[in-house]
């Protein structure tokens, strides 16, 4: 892989913005953003403490001075509808710790962190100072929750038609009855049991039939409510299919959670302006996802993400993809699938990617917008970093580098050479002297 020109490094300098740390860093991108509905705010790891500040920092702006209504995020539907309950001033809790105990699913810290309690106690605080018709929402895009999800639609149905709550216990009961959805997945593929596929697409039209009786009351109480419950619905579906899908191929999985995502997005949008609304959403997920697929490796393996799919579905200047990258410093992340959070010593990037290229500007923190010179030298494939939950510092050439072309992949990017780990609410993660790199 060749080294970049000195040219390549003169253009970014030329067209980079630095950050100094205050507002005015994000003002170049609100310009750019414009009227734009959607924007997607990536994050090179599931766990550096500044992607999650910055993404909270622009997002309030864009609530304040933009007229974003939303903010959607890469967790379970049910789990962030409750934060969205307190965010707007609705709900049981009282205070911003309590809204966010439901999120018990591994990693536990991708949202419980200091700095997503921040945000959401700054977002409820703009939201008392206006009506209620006009506050901005919090709202999960994922669809781990399959048997929370189907408590939920049991339990929506319960309180406006109780026959069709019974009709929906039983026909989530043949999902599992030992709650295990890979156990579901696996043995519905090998044929050891019947696939609940019907019974849940059922459940779905069953749901969008009787919606004009269900919303006989009228009103944002009643079309929340059916939304909340109606969604939960098609999480139970996507789950169903994700879990069989895990049993073939990586591509297939990955589709349909993303495919999901995008659907739970555009519905979102649909359901606020609905309401009155604008339906102007901030995207929060990490770059794999928000990134369009077709600029990377991804695409060779028929996957798809959440980035490409808004793109070729909405206006074409509907939507700005923003991409996070950093350089070195520590994140937190555990070593295995349902690990312990433990925050880790990020390795420097390799000299033949992206984040070492950044580097070798010595802008240290800086903004690119991929629309001038660097948007063509930055076409050029080079290897880029992805860091989820989990971090393996010894295989971290197969485990986290993939080829892309970032100006193709991002209308923008941040980079930060030195980032540090989020602090999860729970407990401080095990500090990087006390664990090996």
């Amino acid at each position: 892989m060749p080294k970049p020109s000195h040219t390549a490094l003169d253009v970014i300098r030329n067209e980079a913005i630095r950050l100094d740390g205050d507002a005015s860093d994000y003002d170049a991108l609100l310009d750019s953003i414009g009227e734009r509905s959607l924007v997607l705010l990536g994050e090179a790891t599931h766990g550096t403490r500044e992607f999650y500040r910055m993404r909270a920092e622009l997002t309030l702006r864009l609530v304040v001075e933009k007229g974003f209504d939303a903010v959607a995020v890469e967790a379970d539907w049910p789990d962030a509808y409750r934060l969205n309950l307190f965010v707007r001033g609705e709900g049981r809790d009282q205070a911003a710790p309590s809204a966010f105990d439901d999120f018990q699913r591994f990693p536990r810290w991708m949202w419980r962190n200091e700095e997503v309690l921040r945000f959401v106690e700054r977002l409820r605080d703009i939201n008392m100072t206006r009506e209620a018709h006009d506050r901005a929402g919090f709202y999960g895009l994922d669809m781990y929750s399959m048997y929370r999800s189907a408590n939920a639609v049991v339990d929506y149905l319960s309180t406006v038609d109780e026959e069709q709550a019974a009709i929906a216990k039983r026909q989530y009961a043949a999902l599992d009855h030992v709650r295990d959805p890979q156990r579901y997945g696996y043995e519905a593929v090998l044929g050891l049991r019947p696939d609940c596929r019907e019974a849940v697409r059922q459940r779905l039209l069953d749901m969008w039939t009787l919606a004009p009786e269900y919303l006989a009351a009228d009103g944002r109480a009643a079309a929340d409510a059916y939304f909340f419950a109606e969604r939960n619905a098609h999480v139970v579906a996507s789950a169903e299919s994700y879990y069989r899908a895990m049993f073939g191929s990586r591509a297939a999985s990955w589709n349909v959670r993303d495919d999901h995502m995008v659907q739970t997005l555009f519905a979102l949008q649909e359901h606020l302006r609905a309401l009155g609304s604008a339906g102007k959403v901030v995207v929060w997920a990490h770059n794999s996802h928000l990134g369009d697929a077709r600029a990377t490796e991804m695409s060779r393996g028929g996957e798809w993400n959440v980035g490409q799919l808004v793109r070729e579905r909405a206006d074409s200047e509907a939507a700005w993809l923003v991409g996070f990258t950093t350089y070195t410093g520590t994140v937190t992340a555990a070593l295995e699938w349902d690990g312990e959070a433990e925050c880790r010593k990020v390795q420097v990037a390799r000299q033949d990617s992206y984040e070492a290229l950044f580097h070798r500007t010595r802008l240290d923190r800086f903004y690119l917008p991929m629309q001038g010179d660097a948007a063509n030298l930055l076409r050029d494939p080079l290897l880029e970093r992805a860091i989820g939950v989990i971090y393996r510092a010894d295989t971290e050439y197969e485990s986290h580098y993939f080829m892309a072309s970032i100006a193709a992949q991002f209308d923008a990017v941040f980079h930060l050479d030195e980032t540090a780990a989020i602090e999860p609410l729970d407990t401080a993660a095990t500090r990087p002297e006390m664990q090996p790199v």
